[in-house]
């Protein structure tokens, strides 16, 4: 039962597909609940749609599952050995009356920073409510998962009990540097594929601090920003960086996004408030170097590995000597250090590790 799916496109809904696809080679039959759009299946598995609501100008508008009375009846009628709620907040909250009306083993997980994003919406005054919603949702929970150790020892200093680490993982087919293309270098770049360029993939949202990328292609000439996703900030974004080099891409998925990655030189982050940022492990596996704003799961993710530099997102010169530093070094030899370490993190083993945390719930009694 997860807060956000298909059609939306973000690390959540990226982790949860490659998750659930992991389960179904595995043997498992799954149901999917999530907000309605996303059709009524995915590759055979069932997909329930709850009506949605949303208010524009919260989280860019985003369609917030409701929780009603049916989905717990659904659930009573399919009875699962486990529920899982994924980033429960609004959806969740019938996740947790369905486990506990039908007495079944609930796990929960976090992946997004819900409350520090409310301050990029004028909303930072619900902060310490957000926290106290999330905490009684995930206290319900027999078993809670975390996606880095920062976001572990995050979620217990906000009193979340019972938290365990779910590693991450990258599918390491998808993106791989074999997929690089001229005709996409030429698309990132709007015809100028010798210029370096720095690739973005995500949301264009204000929490991503997409913002501090305007001093990276300021006054320059040899190096081009493409931007692939889209949301609520991209008007606002392309007010920005008028006048720039730089591409507005679109969102991509599948085979254009893997080409996107590889045809790349590096990659740049700049979000601090990230709980995990799969786009770094797809960017790694595609053999490209990271310039990412310093933040604790970025430090756990490079952790020493020379596949990228870090700068700081307070100073805007940090970022442009970060890159001037990376563009001294030899980028093939660093693409290829990047694919190294992303190659310990394929899905197989964090999904198994996922079912042993569901056949550790089905243990406890709350």
């Amino acid at each position: 039962m997860t807060e956000t799916w298909w059609p939306s496109l973000d690390g959540v809904v990226t982790r949860l597909t490659a998750t659930v696809r992991e389960l179904r080679r595995m043997g498992h039959e799954l149901l999917i609940v999530a907000p309605a759009g996303g059709g009524p299946e995915f590759e055979g598995i069932p997909v329930f749609g709850v009506p949605t609501v949303s208010v524009r100008f919260i989280y860019g508008g985003k369609p917030w599952g409701m929780p009603l009375p049916r989905v717990v009846r659904l659930i009573g009628r399919w009875r699962p050995d486990v529920v899982h709620a994924v980033n429960p907040f609004f959806l969740g909250i019938a996740a947790v009356w369905a486990a506990e009306r039908h007495r079944l083993p609930l796990v929960a997980s976090y992946h997004t920073n819900i409350a520090t994003y409310a301050r990029f919406y004028h909303l930072g005054f619900f902060e310490p409510l957000i926290w106290a919603i999330l905490r009684a949702l995930h206290n319900r929970a027999a078993v809670n998962l975390a996606t880095s150790g920062m976001v572990q020892e995050d979620l217990v200093r906000h009193r979340i009990q019972r938290v365990r680490l779910w590693r991450r993982g990258v599918d390491l087919d998808q993106f791989h540097p074999r997929h690089r293309q001229a005709a996409m270098r030429a698309r990132l770049t709007g015809g100028r594929p010798a210029r370096w360029i720095a690739l973005y993939v995500g949301r264009l949202a204000r929490e991503k601090g997409i913002e501090r990328l305007v001093h990276l292609v300021q006054g320059r000439s040899d190096l081009h920003l493409a931007l692939v996703g889209h949301g609520p900030a991209e008007a606002d974004l392309r007010a920005l960086f008028r006048d720039t080099p730089t591409t507005f891409v679109g969102p991509l998925t599948g085979q254009a996004l893997a080409a996107a990655y590889a045809s790349a030189d590096f990659f740049v982050f700049p979000s601090t408030t990230d709980t995990l940022g799969l786009v770094l492990l797809e960017a790694m596996a595609a053999g490209l170097p990271l310039v990412a704003a310093d933040s604790p799961p970025t430090r756990e993710l490079l952790n020493g590995s020379d596949a990228g530099v870090l700068f700081d997102a307070k100073v805007p010169a940090s970022l442009t000597a970060a890159v001037d530093r990376l563009l001294a070094q030899d980028l093939r030899t660093m693409g290829q250090r990047a694919r190294q370490e992303a190659e310990r993190w394929g899905w197989r083993e964090p999904t198994r590790e996922l079912v042993q945390f569901y056949q550790l719930a089905q243990t406890i009694r709350l």
